[in-house]
């Protein structure tokens, strides 16, 4: 049996509720009926003894920085906004250096920063504290505009809600789309959230002609990704200039129709990638790309492989 990919994430005091009970969501549940290699999951404390969560709530855990040490990835949980203990640091700079894929969540970032190994890199955190990332660490490219960055062997996600995007797209790129959409229909969440961070600051709904319209647009769009629409086709069905619902779109999606299309497109590609035997020249024209060239051109700029190289990572045994 195959070595199985160690997830541990690290507790510093003050960490937040609902991100750390995320990564126990996605990587402690025993999903090894779904996918035999399914991952070894570890909540490491920083320190011993209790680790203080806020609002008189405290962990416990068995597991030590020793632990996280030894992990394949290591997820930093959110935390206050301060000083980090020496160890921490070292063992993070260290994990780094022996080629241990490192994430954080929201303010996580910071701890990443701290270690010295976000310098030069691109990264993410909650919108609220961006600029204040920018000003204690000017080396790193901050983006404050998405919901996760993929930097390779970094990855840091905004805040809150969007650690479940990036723990999803961590099981994506280790076990394909089709494990990554089987456990977001468990924990009854989108597997993919396109748009960015902007859609949630200051965000004003009451413009839009009604409740159901992005809905219905996009539970149609769905439908019919294999049709040549355009966004004239949408805005038709919308009852809107072309103008009013790209604008419209973008408000509520945090990104343009062209965009959110495409991305859908490209995840269909990824399902029947893994699951069937059919060309690529089939599944271009299934998707909605026209051609195996634009399939491999939108493939490659979103998911960063080739479809053949995915669909052999990826495919699943027996496809029909």
């Amino acid at each position: 049996m195959a070595r199985r990919h160690c997830v541990a994430t690290l507790l510093l005091p003050g960490t937040t509720h609902f991100e750390f009970a995320v990564t126990c969501e996605v990587f402690g549940v025993d999903r090894s009926a779904l996918v035999p290699s399914w991952y070894r999951f570890k909540l490491c404390a920083a320190e011993p003894g209790p680790i203080a969560l806020g609002d008189g709530y405290s962990i416990t855990t068995e597991y030590g920085l020793r632990d996280a040490a030894r992990a394949d990835t290591i997820i930093v949980a959110p935390t206050s906004l301060d000083t980090y203990p020496d160890d921490v640091l070292e063992m993070l700079a260290r994990a780094h250096r022996r080629g241990a894929r490192l994430v954080s969540l929201c303010t996580g970032a910071f701890v990443l920063a701290a270690a010295g190994v976000l310098d030069d890199r691109c990264a993410t955190t909650h919108w609220r504290y961006t600029d204040e990332l920018a000003r204690r660490y000017p080396l790193v490219n901050i983006d404050p505009n998405v919901l996760y960055v993929d930097d390779g062997n970094i990855l840091t996600s905004a805040g809150t809600a969007a650690s479940i995007d990036l723990c999803l797209h961590l099981v994506r790129n280790d076990f394909g789309a089709e494990v990554a959409n089987a456990i977001a229909r468990g924990m009854v969440v989108p597997p993919h959230r396109d748009g960015g961070q902007a859609q949630y600051v200051n965000h004003l709904v009451a413009e839009q002609p009604g409740a159901d319209w992005l809905d219905e647009t996009l539970a149609w769009l769905e439908r019919n990704l294999n049709e040549p629409i355009t966004v004239d086709d949408l805005a038709a069905r919308s009852a809107m200039s072309q103008r009013t619902f790209t604008r419209r779109f973008r408000a509520a999606t945090g990104t343009t129709p062209h965009a959110w299309l495409t991305a859908q497109r490209v995840q269909l590609a990824q399902r029947l990638l893994e699951t069937t035997d059919r060309s690529i020249e089939w599944i271009a024209d299934e998707s909605g790309f026209g051609s195996a060239a634009n399939l491999r051109l939108h493939f490659q700029r979103v998911v960063r492989t080739s479809p053949m190289l995915y669909r052999r990572l990826f495919q699943v045994q027996g496809s029909a």
